[in-house]
């Protein structure tokens, strides 16, 4: 079963209900890139009417999370995901429609093919770019995934 926007919004609702009711969603995912949206309302805004830092990091880490997912899926192998550690800059105020963009599905593969291989864990970083209706940058995250085989117990 192929991993779709629609499939990945339910995932959202039922396991992570903070990023869907702060209306994070995934609208475009294929081989190489991941894009979720979302907009700057009254439940995920900071004091200083942008949108909280917290809520941007969950719809730039689903963009990653979501190419993981993903390609775990297509191994067929049982592997754990998990990000170990990451990295944010911000901008300019985030407000209106926030696009969340991840374009490196290529260093899952590669990460996977390794694991897979010699099943050792990997470690890569996947970059979120974050441009508003303007097409301005807003945000830019980065998150260290670690991906190894679930030993058979």
């Amino acid at each position: 079963m192929k991993l779709s926007p629609s499939k990945l919004n339910s995932f959202l609702m039922f396991k992570l209900p903070s990023a869907w009711l702060c209306g994070v969603r995934v609208r475009h995912i294929d081989q190489t890139e991941c894009e979720v949206g979302v907009r700057h309302r009254w439940i995920n805004q900071n004091p200083f009417n942008s949108m909280y830092f917290a809520v941007q990091a969950m719809a730039a880490e689903l963009s990653t999370g979501a190419l993981v997912m993903s390609k775990i899926q297509e191994s067929n192998k049982k592997v754990s995901m998990l990000v170990a550690q990451n990295k944010a800059s911000f901008t300019k105020k985030a407000t209106g429609k926030i696009k969340f963009t991840c374009y490196d599905g290529n260093k899952v593969n590669e990460a996977l093919e390794k694991t897979i291989e010699t099943g050792e864990g990997q470690t890569f970083w996947m970059k979120s770019v974050g441009i508003n209706e303007d097409g301005i940058e807003v945000s830019v995250f980065e998150f260290e995934w670690t991906v190894k085989l679930k030993s058979k117990r």
